[in-house]
């Protein structure tokens, strides 16, 4: 069955890149906003399997903003986010007050830019999985 994906990133070389990876692997369909606002019109508008985000966008971590949206919103809470960075170091910087940790919830994972091909397929494949558990299971 196909997984409809949203990626959010406003690097449009490093989005094709994924594109490639994704549409060699089959069975996705993957949508793109290339900013934090179109990405919430987006995640309003269309029912999605699984967030990929980038963290570093805009002003700065607009991604952060993103993902601690959909965490308030009954509606997207429970979809998995992919976060894809290249900024392992300055994580520190983005949570003050907060303590620092690489998951923004259960099922949510970190993968660094650049991404390996197998790595990525295997994290979406993961998270949509559990995902698709943690529904069955209630």
């Amino acid at each position: 069955m196909t997984k409809k994906l949203l990626m959010i990133d406003d690097d449009p070389d490093f989005v094709s890149g994924i594109k490639a990876i994704l549409a060699a692997a089959g069975d996705f369909e993957v949508d793109v906003a290339y900013n934090p606002k179109d990405g919430l019109r987006a995640l309003e508008a269309k029912q999605y399997d699984l967030l990929l985000l980038d963290i570093m966008m805009g002003r700065g971590a607009e991604g952060i903003m993103i993902a601690r949206k959909m965490r308030k919103d009954p509606k997207l809470r429970e979809m998995p986010v992919l976060i894809m960075t290249g900024m392992r170091e300055q994580i520190a910087f983005l949570f003050p007050g907060e303590p620092v940790h690489p998951r923004f919830v259960d099922v949510d994972e970190l993968v660094e830019k650049p991404v390996e091909p197998k790595v990525l397929l295997d994290k979406i494949d993961t998270l949509i999985k559990a995902a698709a558990a943690k529904r069955a299971g209630r």
